[in-house]
């Protein structure tokens, strides 16, 4: 398994080997070993999910849980194909408000390990998209947060027009980047 780190710490984008032939392909997710190598974080999930968006330019995001409850997330996309953002909000990080963008696809198999002190949020590039990805915590409603997905201060770019995007109702109403006071 490949991996790729950033000129952010933390984030990491893991791309395993694909063995393919006529029957079709095989290919490890998740080693624990291998994870803990290049995060250096314990291997330790609690909860999967997984999101199916039915429309081309869902968004999902941008989301955090304060801790105690704080969530680290492994984050694959199994159909389809994501831009998959990460803003880190660790405050006194060099990079506080910076983000990295990846590019998820069934067809890359890549992953992206978004530690807890980071937002986290999605698009969908194509309809029929679905992402599954692992948590470090629980989800707790009362530690659930949000910030707007196209604050310009963030300056994120999801790949869709942000004015066509699908958002939910919590989404739409999500405060500004500018108000957010970072529990990390």
């Amino acid at each position: 398994m490949n991996s790729e780190c950033f000129d952010i710490e933390g984030p990491v984008l893991f791309t395993p080997r694909v063995f393919a032939d006529d029957r079709g392909s095989f290919m490890e997710t998740f080693k624990a070993n291998e994870f803990e190598a290049r995060t250096g974080s314990k291997a330790i999930f609690v909860q999967d999910n997984q999101s199916f968006s039915k429309l081309k330019g869902t968004v999902r995001g941008l989301h955090f849980q304060n801790p105690p409850h704080a969530q680290g997330k492994l984050v694959r996309c199994i159909a389809g194909s994501i831009v998959d953002v990460a803003v880190d909000v660790r405050r006194g990080s060099d990079t506080y408000g910076k983000h990295i963008r990846v590019i998820l696809t069934s067809a890359n198999a890549s992953q992206l390990w978004v530690p807890a002190g980071f937002l986290h949020g999605f698009s969908t590039l194509e309809a029929n998209t679905i992402v599954a990805y692992k948590c470090t915590d629980y989800y707790a409603h009362e530690a659930d947060g949000n910030i707007l997905f196209d604050d310009a201060e963030l300056g994120i770019d999801w790949g869709i027009d942000p004015s066509q995007a699908f958002l939910s109702d919590k989404d739409l109403k999500a405060p500004a980047f500018k108000s957010f006071q970072s529990p990390f």
